[in-house]
């Protein structure tokens, strides 16, 4: 499992970058550039204009490693694995459409905030029915507890809060180069070792293959994104990031751990909504910009320092999250 996962990661990393050398130049063509938001143009002036739509760089990479690997018969095409492949391909399709909006536009006006809730809603229904036709039950479970809970018809609306959450706390982090696209990395690779972890889980060793896919293809798109970035994600990527991760949190029964390994994603939505309430309520703002990687900025620290820091975060919420999840 190792091995094959190492090489699956290599093969991500690869090809991902195939991708962008092949796909840079088109976006450039097409002038499928970023605007930027008029708050952000004092210190992201120079980011204007970077083309946007990305994750198609690391998304289409992983369908494509996966029918090749199902094809060569080195993977199952496993229900669980149909789940996560529809996932992130759904999650995808919604940010692509709201990116090229905004592309055709010129400006941050994409599809409004009802629109894409709607089908991001959509999406976590046809996955609650997919997940519940699989025969699993609606447990909120907590492994290194050995606790496990049926809380019936809740865990629908559970799901629905999950991958939507998820979706919007990567799109919300994704505001610095490199930021969602590192902190990704270090969370799909948790969630490979768990995964890896769940002997119990049918195609639990085909999600493992894929999640290093995925990272790999991250890792190529690293190369691109940091800063500074060449390109960005998008919602095209973000979107369909956090939902993958929603995803693989529900299908391994970590939902719970999830927000430890996700806690900076779980930061930087909590910073939104304070301010946003603590401001209906003062007329004032509690942080200095928000999301909260913007306050930081304001203090003068730097772009690359805050997302090393953040990063490191991750990282060490992802190793405690490995001890309680899978050590003990």
């Amino acid at each position: 499992m190792l091995i094959k996962s190492l090489l699956a990661l290599t093969l991500g990393f690869v090809v991902s970058i195939f991708f962008a050398l092949l796909l840079l130049p088109i976006l450039r063509k097409i002038k499928a550039g970023q605007s930027v938001s008029v708050y952000l143009r004092e210190t992201h002036k120079l980011k204007e204009g970077t083309p946007t739509m990305g994750g198609l760089i690391f998304i289409f990479p992983v369908m494509l490693i996966t029918f090749i690997l199902v094809w060569l018969d080195k993977i199952n095409f496993s229900y669980t694995l149909l789940i996560i492949i529809f996932t992130l391909f759904s999650y995808m399709v919604i940010g692509f459409i709201d990116d090229y909006l905004i592309v055709k536009k010129h400006n941050n006006n994409g599809l409004s905030r009802g629109q894409k809730l709607i089908l991001q809603i959509f999406v976590a229904i046809v996955f609650f029915y997919l997940f519940m036709k699989g025969g699993n039950e609606p447990l909120l479970w907590i492994h290194y507890l050995d606790f496990k809970l049926n809380i019936g018809f809740l865990y629908g609306l559970f799901i629905l809060f999950v991958l939507v959450a998820c979706s919007n706390a990567v799109n919300l982090t994704d505001g610095l180069d490199g930021l969602a696209c590192g902190l990704s990395i270090i969370a799909y690779l948790t969630f490979g070792i768990i995964a890896s972890k769940t002997g119990w889980l049918d195609g639990y060793e085909d999600i493992t293959v894929i999640a290093f896919v995925l990272v790999g293809c991250l890792c190529g798109f690293l190369l691109f994104n940091k800063y500074p970035a060449k390109v960005f994600m998008g919602d095209t990527g973000s979107l369909a990031l956090g939902a993958g991760l929603g995803a693989y949190a529900i299908m391994t029964r970590h939902e719970v751990l999830l927000i430890l390994i996700g806690l900076v994603f779980v930061i930087e939505t909590l910073s939104c909504i304070i301010q946003i309430v603590y401001y209906k309520l003062t007329g004032k703002r509690f942080f200095l910009m928000t999301p909260i990687h913007h306050s930081f900025e304001k203090v003068g620290m730097k772009e690359v320092t805050i997302v090393k820091l953040f990063w490191i975060i991750g990282m060490i919420c992802s190793v405690i999250a490995l001890t309680y999840g899978v050590i003990l």
